[in-house]
């Protein structure tokens, strides 16, 4: 998989796809919210992106990522929230 927004490959861990599966959340979903989701970053590496899912009912889904030479996905969250 590659994303265009961040120009790089994408990297899932086991942990984001066992997420993923216990969430039910599919790739087509994974790929839109790494694309068009608001990002926020901890530091020049480590983000959040998430957006909300209208066909979903769980709030906002959440991609935890390391942008190194790929964009590594740790783990992958719903019933999201920003903190303030």
């Amino acid at each position: 998989m590659f994303s265009r927004r961040f120009q790089r490959e994408v990297r899932l861990t086991r942990h984001a796809r066992d997420r993923m599966s216990d969430r039910a959340i599919t790739v087509d979903m994974l790929v839109d919210v790494l694309e068009t989701g608001d990002v926020r970053w901890k530091d020049d590496i480590r983000g959040w992106i998430a957006k909300h899912v209208p066909e979903r009912e769980d709030n906002l889904i959440c991609l935890v990522v390391v942008l190194e030479d790929a964009v590594v996905i740790k783990t992958v969250m719903h019933h999201f929230e920003w903190e303030a």
